[in-house]
């Protein structure tokens, strides 16, 4: 017998046999519609509007596929979890008392412990800390009555002198809930959660850390408090979730930076909920039907993984993003599971679609870690061009039609509009996406020459030099544009300008509206740039020098 390798054919061909012949057919009705997909919309351009204030064209990335924050399991589907739910109904009413009695028992245990501190800036005291052991015991029996009846440990806690940070991915409300009962951390929590009932006296206990993640000057003290606690050994170990969020446990989205600034070593931490029937992670799921959900299981799986130890290299000055990137890239290792940039923004996005009852919320996430990264605008940014999109009326699949672009703008068909849409339309097919519309604007936004471009086109319009533009004045600038536009749309597109309805638009209203408006600055281009430049925004630069 003829020796084979895996690499053999396992017929040869022989010197009789004829040449291989293929054979391409095609088919006609595929060739005339895909024809038609790359046949030119109308009503784009291939023109760039905005080439005079250093544009040199958009590019889109492609929209990605995955909802971190979607559970699998949002309504109770199937007839084997109907009989399991009735099964368990009187099991549930047990599980409800015994966590109404582990609540107020903890609570009135942190409350003692808490009675008369008034020095939060040092390390709570040894005696009120033994107090909280109780709290810890109680949080221990609430687990217990959500059916987490045992949890899978792997790994140990590493000492806390060598690792001062524990990081950890964010799956479900059960996650603090069993850190707090398993070493007692510092946790880095929303100013919010201080005024819920029961949690903001049981997290101020944990000594927490508030942070506003709008605010920068709240985000600049956050990170001091973790390095200063972090470093002091009598304070317990800093807790921090980096991606900002509960996910679905199925990918891991992007890390934020207050755990990686300070500099000291951390311990990542992994958490899994293993299911068939019912996913427990806090995705498009209220809180209360999520406990219900909980109540009425006769188990609940939790995996917890504590991993090695990641400690900053360059003798500690490593870069704080490529410190994260190394933790996050540890922790998907061990889940297994893809990164993306979708960050809370995204979560942000998502529950504004879904409040305005669009079909498919999940299609207006951008990933915004890589937006901020890219144009450095911040979520309340990114919201606020998503009202915008959303008054264009898009359709089931989230997309906007030139028509409904134009109403939104107040503009007309004409030469400009065409190149505004065709800007944005950047497949050529006749309707933008948010993704398209955030990526647009906020790359004009971006361009070196952008704000100066907006403080002129006031000097342009304020032709009487008041520091306010009339209505009269703004249709007279905008005509060099758009030279057929009546009396009527000159009304409406003033109005968007007109935020107070004073009938003037003052400076800081018209540069607030371009900020708001970015796409909007094509408008003035005739009267930013000379007629006679040979170059595209040479004339601009020419004016603001």
């Amino acid at each position: 017998m003829a020796n084979h390798d895996l690499e053999s054919p396992l017929l040869s061909s022989q010197p009789s046999d004829p040449p291989h012949i293929i054979l391409n057919v095609h088919d006609s009705d595929s060739s005339i519609q895909q024809s038609n997909n790359h046949k030119p919309n109308p009503n784009t351009s291939s023109r760039n509007p905005f080439e005079f204030i250093g544009s040199d064209g958009l590019s889109v990335p492609a929209p990605s596929t995955l909802d971190p924050f979607r559970n699998d399991t949002p309504d109770i589907e199937g007839l084997y979890e109907l009989i399991k739910i009735v099964i368990c109904l009187p099991i549930a009413i047990v599980r409800l008392v015994l966590f109404g009695v582990c609540l107020a028992t903890g609570y009135v245990a942190t409350k003692i412990a808490l009675l008369g501190w008034r020095d939060k800036h040092n390390p709570m005291p040894k005696w009120r800390s033994r107090l909280m052991w109780l709290t810890r015991g109680c949080t221990r029996c609430i687990l217990f009555s959500f059916g987490y009846h045992w949890i899978k440990r792997k790994g140990k806690l590493a000492p806390r002198e060598i690792a001062p940070i524990v990081v950890s991915n964010h799956v479900s409300y059960i996650d603090p809930i069993f850190y707090f009962f398993e070493f007692f951390p510092t946790i880095v929590a929303a100013e919010s959660h201080d005024s819920m009932p029961f949690v903001g006296t049981i997290i101020r206990a944990m000594q927490v850390i508030y942070v506003n993640r709008f605010s920068p000057s709240s985000r600049k003290l956050a990170v001091n408090e973790i390095k200063r606690k972090a470093s002091c050994g009598r304070f317990p170990r800093v807790l921090l979730f980096p991606e900002g969020t509960t996910t679905n446990g199925k990918v891991l989205i992007s890390f934020q930076l207050g755990a990686f600034i300070p500099g000291y070593a951390v311990q990542p931490v992994i958490v899994r909920y293993p299911h068939v029937h019912f996913d427990q992670s806090w995705g498009n799921v209220s809180l209360g039907m999520l406990m219900f959900r909980m109540f009425t299981q006769f188990h609940n799986f939790m995996e917890v993984e504590y991993l090695p130890i990641v400690s900053p290299l360059d003798n500690c000055k490593e870069n704080p993003s490529h410190f994260a990137k190394r933790t996050s890239h540890a922790i998907a290792s061990a889940l297994n599971v893809v990164q993306t940039n979708h960050s809370y923004g995204d979560l942000m996005l998502l529950m504004k679609a879904s409040e305005l009852k669009q079909e498919k919320p999940s299609s207006y996430m951008v990933e915004m870690a890589k937006v901020e990264s890219l144009f450095h605008i911040n979520s309340l940014e990114a919201v606020n061009f998503l009202d915008k999109f959303l008054s264009m009326n898009p359709d089931a699949s989230g997309r906007v039609k030139f028509n409904d672009f134009l109403r939104a703008f107040r503009l007309r068909t004409c030469t400009l509009s065409e190149e505004l849409f065709g800007f944005l339309d950047v497949e050529k097919n006749g309707s933008i996406t948010f993704k398209q519309f955030l990526y647009g604007s906020a790359h004009v936004m971006k361009r070196p020459l952008f704000h100066q471009s907006c403080e002129l086109a006031f000097a342009q319009c304020d032709t009487r030099g008041h520091n306010q533009i009339s209505e009269q004045e703004l249709g007279e600038t905008i005509r060099h544009a758009i030279p057929d536009f009546d009396e009527d749309e000159i009304h409406e597109l003033f109005s968007i300008f007109d935020m107070d309805g004073d009938g003037s638009v003052s400076k800081d209203n018209f540069l607030y509206c371009l900020r708001q408006n970015p796409l909007l600055i094509a408008l003035f281009k005739p009267c930013l740039v000379h007629k006679d430049s040979s170059q595209v925004g040479q004339g601009i630069l020419e004016e603001i020098v």
